[in-house]
């Protein structure tokens, strides 16, 4: 900077923050990059290889329903990794949030609308008390999560045993909701008159008898779309999402800086347990029962879609829009692999390529390219 310059107190260039990129190095630095360019090769791949029927009407409903339900979770998961924390629980809070939700329906008899309020009540004082510990101990959230996964997986065999009379199965909640005005918004197809009419006008596929091949959208892929809507508007539009992106940066930062880092955390504990609580409560009205191995293994699943949507595993970085695309990634290949001739085991292989592959690039590839440090 020059004399005069610092005299007259004026900078030489402009601030380094409104510096103008490229718009390949723009896009590039995108967290959700990743998720994209992964649901285009999953896309390409399996229109080469699979039964055309998989891209039919029917057929992107099929692996639209698992996606949306993994990524109610991912995207929870999501905002909870760049507010820089973990939650390993979130697959067992679903089966212990089925139980919850069950037993007030059958064992307790309640109405659907508190049964509901119950497991929410539940999933907000588990939530709390993971960010609780975490933080008042010094714990990583890895840790106290992992903890919880085992603790609530095996409250849900005890309580399933006592709500059910010896078996680890719970049955009943359909025959118990049915009637409830709330039912509709957690069970079944949304807009089955506007697919019939689209049946009538041979817009889309039908039965012999005339009957529409899909008689809606299932309400799961509305709440999916909707949360990630929300998680996406939050993230990027308010002052909440600047303080999740803070916590997760720089947490000694944030807190100098008037974030309020703990309440943001156990803010996040809370909404990811309150999401595995709307699986739970959709897959049990679903299949009209709970069990104990219900969200088995999903903690995983839902933290790799949330990787591989561009979530850093230091926090502070991440998309919640590319956890909603990781998740249908997922929901492909589960459903795609049941369209092609390949052993569906593969599944697994595809899990662990995936989380590597999406490491690799979040950490390696952006930065060589865009530069980032």
């Amino acid at each position: 900077m020059s004399l005069a310059n610092e005299q007259n107190g004026s900078a030489v260039g402009p601030d380094e923050r409104l510096k103008k990129v490229s718009t390949l190095t723009a896009i590039l630095r995108r967290p959700e990059l990743g998720a994209v360019a992964g649901l285009v090769l999953v896309t390409i791949f399996f229109l080469l290889t699979a039964n055309p029927a998989m891209f039919t009407l029917a057929g992107v409903m099929n692996f639209m329903a698992p996606a949306a339900q993994l990524g109610i979770l991912a995207i929870g998961a999501a905002l909870l990794m760049i507010g820089g924390e973990f939650d390993l629980s979130i697959g067992s809070m679903v089966a212990f949030a089925g139980l919850v939700f069950g037993a007030a329906l059958v064992v307790w008899q309640m109405p659907l609308s508190v049964a509901i309020l119950v497991a929410l009540a539940f999933a907000v004082f588990i939530g709390v008390t993971n960010a609780q510990l975490t933080m008042r101990t010094g714990l990583p959230s890895f840790i106290v999560t992992l903890a919880f996964l085992f603790i609530l997986r095996g409250l849900t065999l005890v309580g399933l045993k006592w709500a059910s009379g010896g078996a680890t199965q719970l049955r009943g909640m359909k025959e118990a909701v049915a009637g409830s005005p709330l039912a509709p918004l957690f069970s079944g197809d949304a807009f089955p008159g506007l697919f019939t009419w689209l049946a009538q006008a041979e817009i889309i596929d039908t039965f012999p008898n005339g009957a529409p091949r899909v008689s809606g959208i299932p309400v799961e892929i509305l709440w999916f779309i909707a949360i990630a809507l929300l998680a996406t508007w939050i993230l990027l539009r308010t002052r909440f999402g600047n303080w999740i992106f803070a916590s997760g940066g720089d947490p000694r930062a944030a807190r100098k800086s008037g974030v309020p880092v703990a309440r943001v955390k156990t803010t996040l504990f809370v909404v990811t347990a309150l999401c595995a609580t709307l699986v739970a409560i959709l897959t049990v009205l679903d299949a009209g029962s709970t069990d104990a191995r219900r969200g088995f293994q999903k903690e995983f699943e839902a933290i790799i879609a949330a990787v591989i949507g561009g979530c850093l595993l230091t926090g502070g970085y991440g998309s919640a829009i590319g956890a909603f695309f990781g998740s249908i990634v997922f929901g492909m290949v589960l459903i795609g692999l049941t369209y092609t001739s390949i052993d569906q085991d593969w599944y697994l292989v595809f899990l662990g390529g995936m989380l590597l592959t999406a490491v690799v690039f979040n950490n390696v590839i952006r930065k060589r390219v865009t530069g980032e440090r």
